[in-house]
């Protein structure tokens, strides 16, 4: 056997194997499509966020924020400015 023999068996055996995950894939993507139920009835059950909402104890929460930062960072944490914070 030479060596661009190997070579080529190995890049055909790769690019069927990539072919085929795309393949198999493709077939499970549309078996879960045909198999879930209605998508706008699970959405509609999820209530909206209100958007102002109060944060309980948020200086706390902001000071343990910073600590992690400033500790993954390794810098001082009175050099850490926190210019807004909002619950998502």
């Amino acid at each position: 056997m030479s060596n661009s023999f190997v070579v080529l068996m190995g890049v055909g055996v790769v690019f069927v194997g990539l072919i085929s995950i795309v393949i198999i894939t493709s077939i499970m993507s549309a078996l879960c499509r045909t198999t879930e139920k209605n998508p706008e009835a699970d959405t509609a059950a999820v209530a909206p966020a209100p958007v102002n909402q109060v944060i309980e104890n948020k200086q706390e929460i902001i000071a343990a924020v910073s600590a992690v930062i400033a500790e993954e960072l390794g810098t001082d944490i009175s050099a850490i400015r926190i210019h807004s914070f909002k619950k998502i």
